[in-house]
């Protein structure tokens, strides 16, 4: 199934070009179903139906889903305290009543996930169009399934539970409960999840777009969100500039939006949605909106090794970072991972295989692209005859 990810700044309409890519698509014949996080059924008033936990057919192609996660985390937290009960018994610790829980921060960001993934492995659709949280909440959000499966693998690595026949035995040597094999199991489980989720987003099928309000505070927005997007190795599919006034509008907000547009359309793929003179309600008005069609491009960015060894003595490793500031730039190596800041953002990602037998010999950034060097290390690198 396809998958298009759509996000923005607050206020920039997300929402409702969401549900209009998801109306245009399932117009076009497409099997789609529209997901969003909102709180507030905003998806429900641009589509003229109420929706919630339970996926609501809106057209006979088009169904909108807005899981809760008020209710998911009540139920996760149930089934931690049945599984934990020893645990919570030796620490004298009261059981919670799940009516009297409200979801921790950051339980709507997994509750979306989950519902990403479960919708991504059913078969009853085609298309999935998800309105995420604006530009800074999804940016974490999508980097939230690696961090969290890289933080499993350090606190529980999979090698320990060879030694679950000595739990026992180091329990009563400690005199206190080891970890019981559940909570392997319930690692192993959410390493599962979270690496199904992964998958998703890293699909080369599943596209980002960001939608934008022409001027200062849009373009802001949209190049940080590029920087943060290539860090992870992806390319808006489209840019969507939401809300373009008429010419006859006064002429100095016109004058603004046409410059944001002509910078816009050096880099990116931009589509213009004019504005409609009011706030879109309804399917007539979103049928109105000019949003681009589904098509086949990826937001997928490769991230080459080129090999100058014969004029350098050196691997480049060339990542493009559009948007990225030299001095804001930081690269540190550990084992077997690079951690690469640009700005604000961060990602630890996994050095490609021939490049873990090198040390880092440099780096530069030119023309949006960072370029690193690495030199083989004489100890690992294999010998020639």
């Amino acid at each position: 199934m396809r998958t298009i990810l759509i996000t923005g700044p607050g206020g920039s309409g997300r929402t409702t070009v969401a549900a209009a890519t998801a109306l245009r698509a399932a117009g076009d014949g497409i099997r789609t179903l529209v997901l969003s996080a909102d709180r507030t059924d905003t998806l429900g008033t641009m589509l003229g139906a109420t929706t919630g936990p339970t996926p609501t057919r809106i057209t006979p192609n088009l169904t909108a889903w807005r899981p809760d996660a008020t209710a998911g985390f009540r139920d996760d937290l149930a089934r931690f305290q049945d599984r934990a009960s020893h645990v919570l018994n030796l620490l004298g610790a009261s059981r919670l009543d799940p009516e009297e829980v409200t979801p921790l921060p950051g339980a709507e960001e997994l509750t979306l996930l989950r519902a990403l993934r479960d919708a991504a492995l059913s078969e009853r659709h085609e298309l999935l169009v998800v309105d995420l949280p604006p530009t800074q909440q999804a940016l974490a959000l999508l980097s939230l399934p690696e961090e969290l499966r890289r933080y499993l693998r350090r606190l529980l690595p999979a090698e320990r539970q060879a030694a679950a026949g000595l739990r026992p035995v180091l329990g009563r040597l400690a005199g206190v409960p080891m970890p019981s094999e559940w909570l392997y199991e319930t690692a192993a489980r959410w390493d599962t999840e979270l690496g199904a989720v992964e998958a998703v987003l890293a699909d080369r099928e599943a596209v980002v777009r960001l939608v934008a309000e022409p001027g200062p505070a849009g373009t802001d927005d949209v190049r940080s969100a590029s920087l943060a997007l290539a860090l992870r190795g992806l390319r808006p599919d489209a840019l969507i500039a939401n809300r373009v006034v008429p010419e006859e509008w006064p002429a100095g907000f016109v004058a603004q939006q046409r410059k944001a547009l002509e910078e816009w359309q050096e880099s990116y793929d931009v589509h213009a949605v004019p504005h409609l003179g009011h706030d879109p309600r309804g399917t007539d008005d979103l049928t109105a909106l000019a949003v681009p069609e589904v098509n086949d491009t990826t937001s997928t960015v490769e991230w080459p090794v080129t090999d100058h060894l014969a004029e350098d003595g050196v691997l480049v490793w060339h990542l493009p970072l559009p948007g990225a500031i030299r001095d804001e730039l930081d690269l540190i190596r550990r084992g077997d991972e690079l951690l690469v800041s640009a700005g604000q953002f961060r990602r630890i990602v996994p050095l490609p295989s021939a490049l873990r037998r090198c040390t880092v010999a440099g780096a530069a950034l030119r023309e949006g692209e960072l370029r690193i060097r690495f030199a083989p290390d004489p100890d690992l690198w294999p010998r020639t005859p």
